[in-house]
């Protein structure tokens, strides 16, 4: 006959076996689940969709986000992107350019599924093709996202996420705009990663935000 084992034991195992599944569910909260700084946060909540996590983003296209595709990262589109930042472990203008080059690798990605390979240079509502084309919005957006996922998966070495930039002076012709932004780490000077002004598959700018302003 098997020796029954007390109450109190069989609660014990019970209690601490719950604990460890609890412990389990905390460490594996999402990516996404991250507190934001409240300016990225916005970028979401305004348009009304969720932030990245680190298996998909919500990709805006159409203009302000009107027409939207889930991105569901496979292993090839991490392993890919992955070998990109590689190259880029040597210093924060190597991490730079590795970015441009991952940029364009989601502008191809999603040229063919959303018909943006047909997409312009500093699109907007003047162009009359939404459905063909990213706004500064969208690019803000999904620039910000991809940088996201990229840190999620811990290949950002040398920048962090910072707040979306906005430019625009009617007195001087300049063109309202927005973009997103990597901070340096180490020197905390701000740059651009910016899409919207560069046509399908053409590098993003790269440059300061204190010079990134001052452009039309």
């Amino acid at each position: 006959m098997r020796e029954k084992r007390p109450k109190h034991a069989t609660f014990a195992r019970a209690t601490l076996a719950s604990l460890v599944a609890l412990f389990a569910a905390v460490i594996a909260v999402p990516c996404s689940a991250q507190a934001l700084r409240p300016k990225v946060e916005y970028l979401y909540s305004s348009v009304s969709i969720y932030p990245p996590s680190a298996t998909s983003m919500t990709v805006c296209y159409g203009f302000v986000c009107r027409r939207r595709y889930i991105l569901d990262f496979t292993p090839a589109d991490k392993a890919a992107l992955t070998q990109i930042l590689k190259a880029g472990q040597a210093s924060a203008a190597a991490e730079r350019a590795a970015l441009q080059k991952a940029v364009i690798w989601f502008d191809r990605r999603m040229g063919p599924i959303l018909g943006t390979d047909k997409r312009v240079a500093k699109a907007d509502f003047r162009y009359f093709d939404d459905k063909h084309n990213y706004d500064c919005w969208d690019i803000t957006r999904n620039t910000t996202s991809l940088l996201l996922v990229l840190n999620m998966w811990g290949l950002l070495k040398f920048h962090d996420i910072g707040d979306p930039h906005y430019r625009g002076n009617a007195l001087v012709l300049q063109t309202p705009h927005n973009t997103s932004v990597l901070v340096d780490r180490a020197t905390k000077v701000e740059w651009v990663l910016d899409l919207w002004p560069r046509g399908y598959l053409q590098p993003p700018d790269v440059m300061t935000v204190a010079q990134w302003v001052t452009e039309d």
